[in-house]
């Protein structure tokens, strides 16, 4: 099986010399209107610098509209707010990519970033567009910070539904932001904030008319009460359903999607920058079987086909940032070669080069064999790597296309302040 697997690679796979190569990609994109480009881990170089480049293409020559990553929602607006100039509180993009504080910080506190950020300023000022480039954050995890940004706007307004959120912040704060003392709280005794946050959503829903769209303040006051509400049943969940917490902040991140889509009108398209095992169809891979589902299953389903294009990304060897456990310090770590007969593998097999292999209706069905494919974490231990960090995949389903980059190093994150957890 794996000699015709590798035969078939052989002969689809495209070299990927340069950036100029991937205007092969933006045409395989054609009119897709949700772009979703993976990375195998969280600490690696090449995967930002390509999703980089592609992304300025896209945006570019193909008037894309923003782009989601796994981030915070309130860091990530600071950076939003810097590329679209409504604010001076930076006077670079390494500043305004500082406000990335929470643990894993390097996920966007990072060199790599820095270019791209600068390029959408740029590109913003230069009014090529009709609107503005964005950068938005569609993860879950920052539950105090938009409790904080809403509260924070409501007081400045004197909003009728200030005191709604502060009853909802009041309600977390004997947890002194420690998430994992709200989960025991909530997931164990039932002890929980559900009633608070589920009443702000709703008010903000409600009055949604009494908040501008300038400077995009109707969408920030939105979608942090989105947060909150979602997080709240993100840390509810986790103690005692793996599956089901996932899947909650999967399902976060794809209604946090649509919430931009929705500000940016009826001819928004987005690039979406998250880990192969969000944005790759959890459909062909194992984790259907576990009963969950992620970003790259759920797009799909909600949007008629060709509407959606998703790129994966590996690499058969090198280094990468990660972490020895959840919440430490980072370090550089050995990528060793891919574990024999793994996707990776093969890949490296039939040319020890960077290439990209495209899956459409005339080759899906030479890639329709489950293998393992590799997936690092922001933990991670390269000597147990064969234990947990395969996923078996169906590629041409998970996928549309496979950005492969042979030797790979570690990002570059920049020093900060102690983050939070």
């Amino acid at each position: 099986m794996l000699k015709q697997v590798a035969d078939n690679i052989k002969e689809y796979a495209v070299p990927l010399t340069g950036t100029a190569d991937l205007d092969v990609l933006v045409d395989k994109i054609g009119d897709a209107r949700i772009v979703l480009l993976g990375e195998a881990s969280h600490g690696t170089s090449e995967f930002y610098q390509v999703r980089a480049e592609l992304s300025k293409k896209l945006i570019k020559e193909k008037g894309f509209s923003f782009i989601g990553v796994e981030g915070d929602w309130p860091a990530s607006q600071k950076v939003n707010r810097y590329i679209k100039g409504y604010n001076h509180q930076f006077n670079s993009a390494e500043e305004a990519l500082r406000s990335f504080q929470r643990w894993p910080s390097w996920m966007w506190a990072n060199r790599e970033m820095i270019n791209l950020i600068e390029w959408m300023k740029t590109y913003n000022e230069s009014g090529s567009a009709k609107t503005k480039a964005g950068f938005y954050g569609i993860d879950v995890y920052s539950l105090w910070e938009s409790m904080e940004e809403v509260i924070r706007y409501l007081e400045k307004i004197n909003s009728p539904d200030l005191e709604t959120a502060r009853q909802a912040f009041s309600c977390f704060e004997p947890f002194m932001r420690d998430p994992q003392k709200y989960a025991v709280s909530s997931g164990i005794y039932s002890e929980g904030c559900i009633d608070e946050v589920t009443a702000l959503l709703t008010q903000i829903r409600t009055n949604e008319s009494l908040y501008p769209k300038t400077d995009e303040i109707s969408l920030n006051l939105k979608v942090n009460s989105l947060v909150a509400a979602n997080a709240e049943r993100y840390y509810s969940t986790m103690v005692l359903h793996d599956a089901m917490s996932w899947n909650v902040r999967d399902l976060h991140m794809v209604a946090a999607l649509n919430e931009v889509m929705d500000f940016y009108g009826s001819d928004a398209k987005a690039i979406v920058w998250e880990h192969n095992t969000h944005i790759g169809d959890a459909r062909a891979t194992d984790m259907a079987r576990e009963g969950m589902v992620n970003v790259g299953q759920l797009v799909r389903e909600q949007h008629k086909p060709g509407d959606v294009y998703a790129v994966g990304f590996g690499t058969y060897s090198g280094t990468v940032i990660a972490a020895d456990e959840w919440g430490v310090n980072h370090d550089v770590k050995e990528v060793p070669p891919a574990i024999l007969g793994s996707w990776e593998d093969v890949m490296h097999r039939t040319g020890a080069y960077d290439k990209m292999l495209f899956f459409d209706d005339n080759n899906r069905h030479l890639f329709n064999e489950a293998i393992g494919h590799r997936a690092i974490g922001v933990v991670y231990n390269p000597e147990y790597e064969r234990f947990g960090n395969y996923v078996p995949s169906v590629m041409s389903e998970r996928y549309d296309a496979f950005v492969f980059l042979d030797q790979t190093k570690a990002l570059q994150p920049l020093q900060l302040q102690p983050f939070l957890v």
